[in-house]
């Protein structure tokens, strides 16, 4: 007994180790045949990380496995992704590893995951996914084997996106979440596959889609016959959302293409099947909504699909007097009529016509109809529409699940007739192009999420051959309320072709308040605290001419606002737009674009008689440029060049970005001190003049400013017999560095200064020249410093005036001693001479001699009070 333990137990050791071992030694063989059949059987770039072996997965049967497997197309795809696999095993025998590198590797049975095929047409008809090695002369040697051979039994392929584009056509096809299996003996020269398909499609032609991730399954068992390339369909069941279809027929495969001899058909009427096909996400939850009335898709395609020609096929859609009204919901749509056919009979893809002969529904007593023909679908598609009818907008969302926060309000009138082809739509061929009829929307109120609500009082849209009218607009929303009249030049265009929509509008409103066109966060959103960055939209290529009686924008209120906005290319340029504001008139030419990744702004800006101190404490760009006009009463006319970038999501100036120039004439202005503490400041420090009393009537002032500085050039004026100048430079930081200079008559520097002046002539004191005094002006507008040199101007000037009148003097005592020593002495012809004549001579001479060698008394400090 111990030894036959023992001796299982050894088996199951080696067994073990055989299962271990085997992978390693046979990985690199493994790893030869598949890259052996990639080089001998495709045209392609086709790469993967890794491929292992397994016994343990699927014991008593090996796996392969292979890890991120692509397949990169050549010219003319050069580089488009084929096939991607995240994974792909391989299952087969055991034995199968023990052949030599020239003996084929049977596969049995594989499953892939993860994956992607992209299949493209270009617009020659070319496909990507030839690219089987078209001149591999040795594969038709005798005996002569895929290093791989497929011998499937079954196969899985999970989650996997698979994409169709055909350039010429422009119809494109996806599958979503693809999982698909099969079984069956494929060794069979005829066999039945089982298989099973899930997936979510999307589908569109040209610019429209018909398919936007609606589901699909399908069970179905497809004989095979190998030989004759036959596929035939057998029992099977498919649903498009919750529309079941059947499907019979074969297709069979051509050396040049595919031959078809399909039928299909909905097996059931019930007009339910027709809300089925509608995704869930629109449709609702149809469990328990009542519908009358039938609903059957029917049709076939039969022929042969070529590069020249299609299968020729016919599809109805059909229903007659249906209905359908939800449990929760009020109202029922009624009347139900669809009359629609797709069409070729000739096999030329072009040929192709669609009729909706008609679509009809009614909501209480509102009937609504439509018809249209498609011709020509392929190289210029012809349409032929119409569309008349009355809508309670109100009645959508209480007959038809629509999900809306705020219901819809309003009547819809529109008895309309339309007549183009694309090519005239694309090359604005409005002579070829019919309309006539219009568009009548009365009583219309929509509520966003914010609460804001927009309300049209009535809007009429008339059609004509070559434009679209809109020939009144009457709306109203938040604050403002707005009529608007014009012209839409380019509709299909905008509508079929994504091309611009061209219009011009006239507007005009009593009162326009910009927030109310602002875009603003949801209220649910709580990670979203600002508005949207706004943007011009690219499509829009207009002229606006406007006018307004009151524009509100932030804080501002703007009268009398006129002017033209031409909007193209994402870009808003402003044509003499006026308006009166801050006591005066603003007029701008310019642009704002948000084109690039930040907006940008060019504007020339003309100011007519604006009160100063309003327009530069309100407008935050002014206030930057110019903080000491807050200072100044008065108006003045100013011209102000600007360019820079814009807050992406207030549309602001960014002032660190801002570069321009600005001119400008004051008008009967004065300054206020106390509206500036740098005015207020300087003001304290200079005892001989009122900066109260200046009177800077028609003074010109110009500056610069670039990279966050602005540069004052010089500045000259009176302020009565007192000159002034100023230059200087600030941040928009407030950071400043100016400098003041004054010539000041030597009268307003103090009592002493005065004192010494009243004892020289008239004529001396005219000599004594005006006093120059300078301050400097650093620090930052809120927290000034002022240095002056009014003190040593002074003391100058004290010293001026005492070594004035000690020459006058000097000259006054040099005069009488000179006549003294002359005995020059002026005899009194009236009086007779006394005997003291003398002796007053010589005490003249005597004090004249003292006041020019006595030292003179201290002077006091000059005062530095106002005059």
């Amino acid at each position: 007994m111990k030894k036959a333990l023992k001796i299982t137990g050894i088996v199951l050791l080696v067994l073990i180790l055989a299962l271990v071992s085997i992978p390693i030694f046979f990985k690199d063989a493994v790893k030869r045949k598949i890259i052996a059949t990639i080089n001998e059987n495709v045209d392609a770039t086709v790469t993967f990380e890794d491929a292992g072996i397994s016994l343990f997965r699927n014991f008593p049967q090996a796996t392969v496995d292979i890890e991120k497997l692509v397949i990169l197309n050549k010219a003319p795809f050069q580089g488009d992704t084929l096939v991607s696999m995240g994974e792909l095993q391989l299952k087969m025998s055991v034995k199968e590893l023990f052949k030599g590198d020239n003996e084929p590797m049977n596969i049995e049975s594989f499953t892939t995951k993860n994956g992607l095929v992209n299949i493209l047409f270009n617009k020659d008809g070319i496909g990507n996914f030839d690219i089987a090695l078209k001149d591999a002369k040795d594969k038709d040697e005798p005996g002569k084997e895929d290093p791989l051979s497929l011998k499937i039994k079954e196969y899985k392929i999970e989650n996997y996106q698979f994409k169709y584009f055909d350039e010429r056509s422009k119809v494109s096809l996806t599958l979503d979440s693809l999982f698909h299996s099969g079984s069956g003996d494929f060794t069979a020269d005829k066999l039945d596959l089982v298989t099973k398909s899930a997936a979510r499609a999307s589908f569109s032609m040209d610019k429209s889609s018909y398919l936007s991730k609606v589901p699909l399954t399908l069970d179905a068992t497809i004989g095979i016959d190998t030989k004759a390339q036959t596929y035939t369909f057998k029992d099977n069941k498919a649903l498009i959302n919750r529309l079941p279809l059947e499907f019979a027929g074969m297709i069979k495969m051509l050396e040049e293409g595919q031959q078809y001899d399909l039928t299909f058909k909905t097996p059931s009427s019930d007009f339910k099947n027709f809300l089925g096909v509608i995704p869930s996400a629109y449709a609702g939850n149809l469990d328990g909504v009542k519908t009358t009335g039938e609903f059957t898709v029917s049709g076939f395609a039969k022929g042969n699909y070529t590069d020249t020609t299609v299968p020729r096929f016919d599809i109805r859609i059909a229903s007659a007097n249906a209905s359908f009204q939800y449990p929760d919901l009020p109202k029922a749509v009624r009347n139900i009529v669809i009359d629609t056919h797709i069409v070729n009979e000739t096999g030329v893809l072009n040929d192709t016509y669609v009729n909706l002969d008609k679509l009809s529904f009614a909501i209480d007593q509102d009937v609504f109809n439509a018809s249209a023909k498609i011709t020509n679908v392929v190289e210029n598609a012809n349409v032929d529409a119409a569309l008349k009818g009355t809508l309670n907008l109100g009645n959508l969302s209480r007959a038809y699940p629509i999900k809306l926060d705020k219901p819809l309000s309003g009547i819809l009138r529109a008895d309309v007739k339309s007549r183009f082809d694309m090519e005239s739509v694309e090359k604005s061929a409005y002579e070829r192009i019919y309309n006539e009829g219009d568009i009548d929307l009365t009583g219309f109120k929509y509520i966003d999420d914010n609460g804001k609500a927009l309300t049209i009082n009535r809007a009429v849209v008339q059609f004509n051959p070559s434009r679209v009218n809109l020939q009144q607009l009457q709306a109203t929303t938040g604050k403002t309320d707005l009529t608007a009249s014009g012209v839409l030049e380019n509709f299909y265009g905008f509508v079929f072709k994504d091309q611009g929509l061209k219009g011009n509008f006239t507007l005009k409103s009593n009162q326009l308040a910009v927030s109310d066109f602002m875009t603003e966060p949801s209220k649910e959103s709580a990670s979203a605290k600002q508005p949207d960055a706004l943007e011009i939209p690219a499509f829009l290529d207009c002229k606006l001419t406007a006018t307004a009686n009151t524009v509100l924008y932030d804080n501002l209120v703007l009268k009398n606002v006129s002017g033209v906005v031409i909007v193209k290319d994402q870009k808003a340029t402003l044509q003499n737009v006026r308006t009166n504001i801050f006591g005066g008139l603003i007029s701008a030419n310019g642009a704002v674009s948000t084109k690039g990744k930040t907006p940008t702004f060019d504007m020339d800006l003309n100011l007519n008689a604006v009160d100063i101190s309003q327009t530069f404490t309100q407008l935050e760009m002014m206030k930057s440029i110019a903080p000491i006009a807050g200072a100044v009463n008065g108006k003045l006319n100013s011209a102000i060049k600007v360019s820079g970038n814009l807050d992406a999501r207030e549309m602001t100036p960014d002032l660190k970005t801002i570069n321009g120039s600005l001119t400008s004439q004051l008008l009967s202005t004065t300054i206020n001190p106390g509206n500036s503490k740098m005015v207020a400041a300087l003001d304290n420090q200079l005892g001989f003049i009122d900066l109260s009393k200046i009177n800077l009537n028609d003074l010109k002032t110009a500056l610069t400013f670039q990279n966050g500085r602005v540069n004052l050039k010089p500045v000259s004026f009176k302020y009565k017999d007192i000159g002034l100048s100023f230059d200087g430079a600030h941040g928009f930081d407030q950071t400043m560095a100016y400098n003041v200079k004054f010539d000041v008559p030597a009268k307003y520097l103090g009592t002493e200064a005065n004192a010494l002046l009243a004892k020289l002539s008239p004529a001396d004191a005219a000599k004594i020249d005006n006093v120059p005094i300078a301050a400097t002006l650093t620090g930052n507008f809120s927290s000034p410093k002022i240095q002056t040199d009014v003190k040593q101007a002074v003391s100058n000037l004290t010293a001026q005036l005492i070594k004035a009148q000690k020459d006058k003097l000097i000259n006054q005592g040099t005069s009488a001693l000179g006549n003294i020593l002359s005995g020059n002495t002026k005899k009194d012809t009236t009086k007779p001479a006394t005997n003291n004549t003398k002796d007053n001579v010589t005490k003249q001479a005597q004090n004249v001699l003292n006041n020019i060698f006595n030292k003179p008394k201290k002077q006091d400090k000059p005062a530095e009070e106002k005059k």
